[in-house]
């Protein structure tokens, strides 16, 4: 009687312990989730001060969505620190062209200096693992921008090895000028590359003549949350 007695009890705290075990890890989860999402206010002023940037001598464009770059920074907070030391510690002139590791697989830039392209010589694109943080620092460029959600079709399924997709898309279409980086988050696709005025000028060959300037650009990636 005694030992059915003590097998209960032992049943009673067994249970009761996976109860509160099952409460901890629900309660981890709810501050885990709670603690990478901020409001669209506090996204804005976190955004303004600008002290996430470290510094850098360029300037964030206003279409960088500030409330998904709150939240990544706040889970990967050492990916983005890394970044931006990265190119504040830059010469961003003189920087050679070529590919630079920053945090192994999660932070590398490239640096290219080529001239900007037509509109049709450009695609839409989109990426799953990596952000893109493009800088502009020679020249200007236009880019196009455009929820994946509402693409108009799919051109080239996702492609996990290159982490890229493809499609068709109306988009929206900024000059970005020397001085400032725009940021593509997965779910914005993004049409780079485009000489200014190219999305909306008709085509014209004038012999001899090249409309499109030499653009020097950084573009970091950073491994998304």
């Amino acid at each position: 009687m005694q030992y059915a007695r003590i097998f209960t009890l032992m049943k009673k705290i067994l249970a009761l312990s996976s109860f509160l075990v099952l409460i901890s890890f629900l309660s981890v989860n709810a501050q885990s989730v709670a603690d990478s999402t901020i409001s669209r206010s506090k996204a804005a002023k976190w955004f303004k001060k600008k002290e996430w940037l470290n510094g850098v001598p360029l300037k964030p464009h206003k279409s960088i969505n500030k409330q998904e770059l709150a939240r990544q920074y706040r889970i990967n907070k050492s990916f983005w620190d890394k970044a931006f030391t990265w190119l504040k510690e830059q010469n961003l002139q003189t920087i050679a062209k070529g590919k630079y590791p920053i945090d192994g697989d999660n932070v590398f830039a490239s640096v290219t200096e080529d001239p900007s392209k037509d509109f049709d010589k450009t695609n839409w694109e989109s990426h799953r693992k990596y952000i893109d943080v493009q800088c502009v620092i020679i020249g200007d460029e236009e880019m196009g921008k455009w929820p994946v959600a509402e693409v108009t079709s799919v051109t080239k399924p996702y492609d996990e090895a290159k982490d890229v997709a493809n499609y068709t898309a109306p988009g929206k279409f900024y000059v970005i000028p020397a001085g400032t980086f725009i940021i593509f988050f997965p779910g914005e696709a993004h049409r780079p590359n485009i000489k200014p005025g190219g999305h909306k000028a008709k085509k014209i060959v004038i012999p001899g003549a090249n409309g499109n300037k030499v653009v020097k650009k950084i573009v970091i990636k950073v491994r998304a949350a």
